[in-house]
């Protein structure tokens, strides 16, 4: 078989040489428009496991690339002052032109033709074929040209990056972090050779242009970057190689290979430089095409099988870097963070390393995390603490022992009138014998309009004081937990059927008039609600202070108000939900105003010795609808107004939403409102595991985790 292949970058050599070992007889050429020695970069990273699949590969050339290794196994971050170091972490590294130059002898050993200096803009020039290897990058001609078949996608990064070396040596993967006048600079390093090491400089739109860095040349970057950074450099000069300011391109490939053309590395997918994955998901792609071509007798069946074997893992890789993108891209957000609680942040944004992660990689950093995380809560130092999930939180005068909560969500048991009975108060119990340190109830009616359903619990009158009373004492008696309730109204979403029935269906009988913000049904079965008027507005506002009042004689310990899921109050909220054209309509302030006149009147009667929290839906997930920026505003004003901690929750404003429900799912969303806005979060979002909830505390991105707990019969 002839076989071209364009691109002598790593993924091209390595997919020749392994394409030749296993198949002497095929003639294959590979054409690179730069000159031999000549590339672009300095050092490229591998872990080890990576390297144990190159080794199986062609021990050769893995034996020549290790040979050329710098190894570490060390993370700085520099930050506010500090260096603080995470071990374990095994990383190698190469000098990109020692492992293009040990990847070319190996083809010319085994007898493939090496064609340098040779530009290809028309493919009739290379002649006949049986396979062609699109290997030559982001900017591939071949993809270029055969776009309607390959169907790819590239976005531009938000941020700006210059790919510079460093004349130092350095012993660990190094993340600094500079502000001056201009603004915020992070760098990413790491040894890349005996001599030298990778030096990535980093910072937003904003700061590149009032650093007046859109007009400076290399040199003046060079510069610019050498005294911004040159106590961390101890003298050191920064080394350019074509370098220049760019946003990083983000690669996406619909089709992999059309006919008798496949593409390969970066000419298919890229991966943001953050994870240090791009070399080596190149490389690995080279050793599946190669494995499918001769395990396959047919072309097609081999380049479907290298495509269905490498999309889904080059899709995990680009999802993870997304989220490390954006992190870097948002950085500012987390600069309130301490020092410790920064680093965990960073080593965690992804998602592939986790808190057990750390402690089993590098056990003195995590016991410094558990220290430093305990300090923080108890004010105090101690030469042991707990993990974070254990670890006690102060809201008001409440002391909760520790960071869990748990829920037995939405219960219709019930009685008709409200009364929550003996099976409720099993239900409630049961969460608080989990362990966990607060007890949140499912929605609670503030009046019997605002049901969900016929059986839900209900706070609307005195008569109810002494069955929720039963169940604080049974809380508070039995456990060591503490209890909040939810109120809620649920506006356009109530009279609705079981939910063993179907969700949202209407009540065939029995039903009540439903109200919402406007006369929009929830979905298109659902009854048409009133549009509330100023009377309405009066006596739902009554009815959650009534409730409120009731709460704190049965001795609740915290009080929630639901903003969230399409019920009354966020009805308000959303512009989806909300066509009203007076002052409780119309822009943000305007649909803000009734709910935060709700919760106003509720913070005057609930003590202020007692928390009040917010369930507010932080995104629609609907086209048109609420997003986070929205929510960091309505957070921003629920905290100046006396909200102590806030539970993020998202979707179901509309039956249009499309939920990306997943584990952890809300957990970025937490993030963000919790460290733009500056106020507690609660969340939750099919959290199961210590390990989840630990490297969600630790990070800081979110101060309580609603888990999903089995619970047990008392």
């Amino acid at each position: 078989m002839k076989i071209i292949i364009l691109g002598a970058g790593p993924a091209g050599l390595y997919a020749g040489l392994l394409i030749k070992k296993a198949s002497p007889s095929h003639d294959i050429t590979i054409i690179e428009r730069n000159a031999a020695d000549v590339t672009y970069g300095w050092g490229v990273v591998f872990s080890d496991r990576t390297l144990a699949s190159f080794q199986r590969a062609d021990y050769r050339s893995y034996e020549q690339i290790t040979n050329r290794f710098v190894i570490w196994d060390a993370i700085d971050v520099h930050y506010r002052e500090a260096i603080i170091r995470c071990g374990g972490h095994v990383i190698a590294s190469i000098a990109r032109k020692d492992l293009l130059n040990i990847l070319q002898r190996r083809c010319k050993e085994v007898g493939i033709n090496l064609v340098f200096k040779q530009e290809i803009h028309d493919l009739a020039d290379l002649g006949s074929y049986d396979l062609l290897i699109a290997a030559d990058g982001v900017n591939s001609i071949v993809r270029k040209i055969y776009a309607n078949h390959f169907k790819s996608r590239v976005e531009a990064g938000k941020a700006r990056y210059i790919w510079l070396g460093a004349q130092k040596v350095l012993d660990a993967f190094t993340f600094i972090f500079r502000e001056n006048e201009h603004g915020l600079f992070q760098v990413h390093a790491y040894p890349s050779s005996g001599t030298t090491s990778t030096f990535i400089v980093e910072c937003d739109e904003a700061t590149w242009l009032n650093a007046g860095l859109d007009s400076a040349n290399e040199e003046q970057s060079l510069a610019y970057c050498h005294q911004l950074f040159a106590k961390d450099l101890g003298g050191a000069p920064l080394l350019s190689n074509n370098s220049r300011w760019i946003n990083f391109p983000t690669l996406k490939t619909e089709s992999w290979h059309y006919q008798n053309i496949v593409l390969l590395g970066d000419a298919v997918h890229t991966a943001h430089f953050s994870i240090g994955s791009g070399t080596k998901l190149a490389m690995e792609d080279a050793i599946a095409l190669a494995t499918a071509l001769e395990r396959q007798p047919n072309l097609e069946d081999a380049l479907n099988e290298y495509e269905l074997e490498r999309k889904p893992v080059v899709e995990i890789f680009q999802k993870a870097a997304q989220v490390s993108q954006e992190y870097f891209e948002t950085i500012k957000r987390y600069l309130g963070l301490e020092p410790m609680q920064f680093t965990f942040q960073l080593l965690t944004r992804s998602g592939r390393i986790s808190y057990d992660d750390l402690r089993l990689r590098d056990p003195r950093f995590g016991d410094a995390v558990d220290r430093w995380f305990g300090q923080r809560a108890g004010k105090r130092r101690t030469s042991f603490a707990p993990p974070p999930m254990f670890t006690p939180i102060e809201l008001r005068t409440l002391t909760l022992a520790n960071r869990i909560v748990s829920s037995p969500g939405a219960q219709e048991t019930c009685e008709q009138d409200g009364t929550a009975n003996d099976e409720y108060l099993t239900r409630i119990k049961n969460c608080g014998l989990s362990g966990a340190g607060l007890v949140m109830s499912g929605p609670v009616a503030v009046s019997a309009e605002g049901r969900i359903t016929p059986n839900c619990a209900g706070m609307y009158d005195t008569r109810y004081i002494t069955a929720w009373a039963k169940i604080v004492r049974a809380i508070h008696d039995k456990t060591t937990a503490k209890i909040a309730i939810q109120l809620n109204h649920a506006g356009r979403r109530g009279a609705t059927q079981s939910r063993a029935e179907g969700l949202d269906r209407p009540l065939r009988q029995g039903s009540w008039p439903l109200i919402s913000a406007s006369a929009l049904p929830y979905t298109p079965h659902s009854q048409i609600p009133r549009e509330m008027s100023r009377s309405d507005r009066e006596i739902v506002h009554n009815d959650f202070v009534r409730a409120a009042s009731i709460a704190e004689r049965a001795g609740v310990d915290l009080l929630q108000l639901n903003f969230a899921h399409g019920y009354l109050l966020a009805s308000f909220l959303s512009p989806l939900t909300n066509l009203r054209c007076d002052e409780y309509g119309g822009d943000l302030e305007g649909r803000m105003r009734f709910p935060l006149e709700v919760f106003d009147a509720v913070r005057d009667v609930w003590p202020t010795n007692k928390p009040l929290s917010v369930a507010l839906s932080v995104t629609d997930y609907a086209r048109g609808g609420t997003g986070v920026e929205d929510a960091v505003i309505y957070a921003r004003l629920l905290k100046k107004h006396g909200c102590d901690i806030l539970e993020v929750k998202a979707g179901q404003t509309t039956i249009e939403s499309e939920p990306a429900y997943g584990r952890g799912f809300l957990t970025q969303l937490s993030e963000q409102v919790r460290n733009e806005a500056n106020i507690p979060t609660m969340v939750g979002g099919y959290l199961t595991t210590s390990n989840e909830v630990n490297t969600i505390l630790a990070a800081g991105r979110a101060d309580l985790c609603i888990m999903d707990i089995p619970l047990r019969n008392g």
